[in-house]
């Protein structure tokens, strides 16, 4: 990937949440959307945008 681009990701476990947060801290990478789509399955989508 390219700086600037955007990357799409679907994780299904709960433990995502902290573990993507720690990496946006840790990086230059920029969190610009995070969400719970589906309560049932857990499915966790994080768009990030890399620095």
């Amino acid at each position: 990937m390219s700086a600037g681009e955007c990357v799409k990701v679907i994780a299904t476990d709960k433990g995502s949440v902290r573990d993507f947060a720690s990496f946006i801290a840790l990086t230059a990478h920029e969190l610009i959307e995070s969400s719970e789509e589906d309560l049932e399955s857990s499915r966790f989508v994080y768009y990030i945008i890399k620095r």
